[in-house]
Formats: C-alpha cells, structure tokens, sequence
C-alpha cells in the first residue's frame, strides 16, 4: 500500500495490524524548517554511523548526532556513543515534537542524509535502551524521501513520503512487529536530515 501526501490519511494510523504510525504531514512552515535544517547542518556534531555486522564492521555513508537530557551512553549495532546535551534550537524542535505527539522525549537520535545514495535498510528501532511500546517521533528536514514500513511476518508493505518539515510518529507494538527503511534512490534529491525523537531508559 502506498500513501504519498494524502491529508485524508493524517492521524489516521497507517499501519493495518500490529502497530500505529500517523503522519501528521507538516508541521512547520517553509522558513521555520529551513532555519532549522541549516542549522543542524552547520550546529550538530556529525560523524559516520559504524555498525558490527556478522562481526565485521561496516562505517556507513550517512551520519548521525545524538543528543539527551543529560550525557548518557547508547549501545546499538555493537557500539556504545555517548550523547551531548540538547543545544537550544534543538531543544525548542524538540518541545514543538512533544506537543504535537503529545509525549515526552528524553532524547534525539539525528541522521544526515547527503544525497539519496544514502539511506536506511530495513530495521527496528528495539534497542534495550529503548523504553518498550514507547513512542519515536521523527521528524523531516530537506529532501523529500520515500519511508517503508514492512510487516514481519506477513510481508505487508506500506510506503509514504516524507516531506520538509514533516512529522512521522511510531508507537504501540510498531518496533516488535514491523520494520522500516529509507530505500536509496537514484533521484536527484536534496540532502535531508531526520531528527528521530526518543523514549530512553536513563
């Protein structure tokens, strides 16, 4: 199932079992989410994603920054990185996210997408740092890039675009029983960066 830009399906869980997402579309203007994506580019602390995989490590195209309440460490794909502390206009994105999922985030895990070459192979977010059945708010600066969902077990798919500045959210059993990615693609796209707002056990 695809769902490109359609106002009719915000709020409305696009998921069709065992989980709930919901786009809320845009929710900053042209001129907020620019300011915004210019400075996550020139103001956050970027550095290649590395990744142990079958005991190999694999240093990723794209780059992430995390950032928490407080200087706390994470452990995903066989690496341990330390957070820094919010700096101010990421804080205020932050509070504008919390309002609009109506929850709380006590962290931000940021990618950097440079060109579409670059993207996310299918995955969960189900780390054990990770409060359980919490919520992931992600939300969407630059380019425009196609997200997919795909059901564990029965292979369902469901697709959408995700637009400059907005708000995908995932909660409930999403990570348990579907995954997600980012598929690259050969369009000439802008760089985007995805700034995915986080529930951690600190």
């Amino acid at each position: 199932m695809d769902l490109f830009e359609n106002d009719d399906m915000k709020l409305i869980n696009l998921l069709p079992r065992d989980g709930e997402v919901y786009y809320h579309g845009k929710v900053l203007d042209t001129l907020t989410a620019d300011m915004y994506l210019d400075k996550c580019l020139s103001e956050l602390s970027w550095e290649h994603d590395r990744a142990l995989i079958y005991g190999k490590e694999i240093v990723t195209k794209r780059k992430i920054a995390w950032y928490a309440d407080k200087p706390v460490s994470y452990t995903y794909s066989g690496y341990t990185k330390m957070a820094l502390v919010w700096p101010d206009f990421l804080r205020e994105i932050k509070q504008r996210v919390e309002r609009d999922c109506g929850v709380v985030f006590n962290s931000c895990l940021g990618n950097f997408y440079s060109s579409g070459d670059e993207g996310m192979s299918w995955h969960s977010d189900a780390e054990k740092d990770l409060v359980e059945s919490g919520s992931i708010g992600a939300l969407s600066l630059g380019g425009a890039r196609k997200f997919s969902f795909k059901h564990r077990k029965t292979g369902e798919s469901v697709s959408l675009n995700l637009e400059h500045g907005s708000l995908l959210i995932m909660q409930g059993t999403t990570q348990q029983n579907w995954l997600h990615s980012l598929p690259k693609t050969k369009k000439d796209v802008e760089p985007r960066v995805s700034l995915t707002f986080r529930q951690m056990r600190f």
